[in-house]
């Protein structure tokens, strides 16, 4: 079993903002499966396929706001004894230029908050990272915690859906296809 995690905020403010891309690529590789549940035990939605990749999986979108996505996610992990090699994350990186995808079979937080929780929450570093890239020009104009909260151009978003999620569902088999 695997267990893939887009990051986000819940609530439809933040739904297209550019702190959500992890919520929206998990969206887009579960497109055509059945609905997500609230599962209130790990504050996350949740949906369990075996169609996705082949394999048995759990996705989820925790529901606890971007800083505090490790609760949610270690609770998960620990319900299915999993270990970071079966963990894959999908998540903003400010400091990527947009569209750049960085996969990494483990890693440090690098500030990102989120992630931070999760290697708090997992006691390890040791789980995949799918890091999407969200820095544009406008960047360096606006203060991150402003930056990361507004919503992708129209080319950005035409960008999203036609190659940087297929693209992230590409990885992903990747990954499961070494193991």
């Amino acid at each position: 079993m695997y267990l893939i995690c887009g990051l986000g905020n819940p609530g439809k403010i933040y739904e297209r903002t550019r702190h959500n891309v992890g919520f929206r690529a998990v969206d887009f590789l579960t497109s055509n499966q059945q609905k997500w549940h609230l599962d209130k035990k790990s504050n996350s939605l949740t949906l369990t396929t075996d169609d996705l990749f082949e394999q048995k999986t759990e996705v989820i979108k925790p529901q606890t706001f971007m800083n505090n996505s490790g609760q949610a996610i270690a609770y998960v992990a620990r319900y299915h004894h999993l270990t970071g090699k079966k963990i894959i994350v999908i998540y903003d990186e400010l400091d990527l230029p947009f569209g750049t995808l960085r996969v990494r079979p483990k890693g440090s937080a690098a500030g990102h908050n989120g992630i931070k929780s999760i290697i708090s929450h997992l006691k390890t570093e040791d789980f995949w990272h799918i890091r999407i890239g969200i820095r544009s020009n406008k960047t360096v104009k606006t203060p991150a915690d402003k930056f990361v909260l507004q919503k992708f151009t129209l080319t950005e978003e035409k960008n999203l859906i036609e190659k940087i999620f297929p693209q992230i569902k590409q990885e992903i088999e990747k990954i499961i296809n070494l193991q």
